[in-house]
Parts: C-alpha cells; structure tokens; sequence
C-alpha cells in the first residue's frame, strides 16, 4: 500500500485494542499507520469508538483494555488519523444506504470514500461488499 490516505473504519480500529485475536488486515492497517501512512475518519468513527469502549466495559473489560485503547486512539488521532467534518445531508445518506442496503452510518463510510477518492479500510464484509459494489479500493 502506498503512501496514499484510506479511509479507516471503526471495525479496524476497535480490533486492535479489543479483540482477543487482532484480524491481519488490521495488523496490516496499524503498521502502515505506525509507518507513516495517513487515514481520514468521519466524525461519526469518534462517536462509534466511545460507544465501542463503553459497551467493552459493560461487558467486564478491564478498565486498563479500554483506557489503553482510548490512549493510544488519541495519539494516533494526533500523528496519523485526520478527522473529516464534512456531512454529507441525509438525502445523499439515504440514497446511499438505500441503494447498497447499509445503514446510514456505514453509507457515510462509503460517501467518505468515494467523494475523496480514498480506499476503505474496514473489517465488516458488508461494507467492503457495498464497497466494491461503489468500485472502492478496498486496504489490502
């Protein structure tokens, strides 16, 4: 993968710090980060980062897991990871979602890559399905 931006879903970030058994692409994903490598987030990955981390401990994860997680989220955050604020409106959502039978925050993901020209990292085989289906570069 070259020096070229992704777009990071949430599946990938939450599996390197919550997952017993961290999948390779995410491996892949962190080491390219860890490497220099950039990747843009929606503003809704922060809202589905915390979430993650409070249902983790609802769950009975160690309070160190997920403060270990929520640290190293913010240093990458700071070196690597770029927020884009920008909101696409509910209509272009919708249309979306609807069209690649998503929901609409898995349609931002999308609407995030294709409007950028950014390959997607994610975990989630419907959304690398809608993905391909978009004719998005999927991280490999």
């Amino acid at each position: 993968m070259s020096a070229r931006p992704f777009v990071l879903d949430a599946s990938v970030a939450l599996s390197w710090y919550l997952d017993p058994a961290t999948p390779r692409l995410a491996l892949r994903v962190r080491q390219h980060l860890e490497n220099g490598g950039r990747a843009v987030v929606p503003v809704l990955w922060h809202l589905e980062i915390a979430n993650a981390c409070v249902s983790a401990t609802r769950r009975g994860a160690a309070g160190a897991n997920v403060a270990a997680c929520l640290n190293q989220l913010q240093y990458l955050l700071r070196t690597s990871i770029e927020t884009n604020t920008d909101i696409p409106t509910i209509s272009e959502l919708v249309d979306v979602a609807r069209a690649l039978q998503l929901t609409a925050y898995d349609a931002l993901y999308i609407h995030l890559a294709e409007r950028l020209g950014l390959p997607l990292a994610t975990l989630d085989q419907s959304l690398a399905h809608a993905a391909r289906k978009f004719a998005i570069v999927l991280f490999a």
